[in-house]
């Protein structure tokens, strides 16, 4: 019996906008998943948040930092929120020592570049699976600051998370409670008590703190 037999069974989410990239995932994946284990895909932070609300019984999950909707590792920070037990892999074109340490300090479990062969995402994923993680060998020196960003955006509730993103997106108070399903009232509520737990005087400076979420050197895909 090979390796991926015996990891056999997992549930685990692909979450990554590209589909090409995401159905190679899938197809690396299958291995793992037999043996009663489950497949499911995200393209995007929406997507991302509904499966993750309807599978709570992930084992895993893979995420590109760079989504429609995310703002670089926010979708990192919502997931080790919402589910501090569920291990994360990420799966990024930008694999600078410096995003890779970020990565780490923000809570994924693993960090795989996209340039790197099979084998290698499937030693990671056997590791993380194990109890462990996996990361470059040659990642940066983690940083006091991204780390107290981390315990600070730890402190939100899931729905307090995705406010931010709004507000980091720019919306207004009354987009954001259509947006929710959140009458406008509660959106205010819940913007005192982020500007409260983030430290900040006002929305414009949360959502500058959200922007440093973007990894360096971003923006031609994650």
């Amino acid at each position: 019996m090979t390796a991926e037999e015996d990891a056999g069974g997992l549930r685990i989410l692909v979450a990554d906008d590209h589909p090409l990239f995401r159905a190679a995932l899938v197809h690396t994946l299958q291995a793992f998943t037999a043996s009663g284990g489950a497949l499911f895909e995200a393209s995007s932070f929406a997507s991302l948040v509904s499966t993750v609300t309807a599978q709570p019984e992930l084992d895993l999950v893979l995420l590109d930092l760079n989504m429609p909707g995310a703002q670089g590792f926010s979708s990192l920070v919502y997931l080790r929120g919402e589910r501090p037990a569920l291990p994360v892999i990420v799966i990024s074109s930008n694999d600078q020592p410096r995003t890779v340490s970020r990565a780490q300090e923000f809570g994924a479990a693993g960090f795989v570049p996209k340039s790197a062969p099979i084998a290698v995402l499937q030693n990671a994923l056997r590791q993380v699976m194990a109890g462990g993680e996996w990361f470059p060998q040659d990642k940066a020196t983690r940083s006091a600051e991204d780390a107290q960003f981390a315990e600070q955006l730890a402190q939100l509730t899931p729905q307090q998370f995705r406010v931010l993103m709004c507000i980091a997106d720019g919306l207004l108070n009354k987009q954001i409670a259509y947006e929710l399903g959140l009458a406008e009232n509660t959106v205010k509520v819940h913007i005192s008590a982020i500007l409260r737990k983030l430290d900040c005087n006002s929305r414009t400076q949360a959502a500058v703190k959200v922007k440093a979420l973007q990894p360096e050197g971003e923006g031609s895909g994650g």
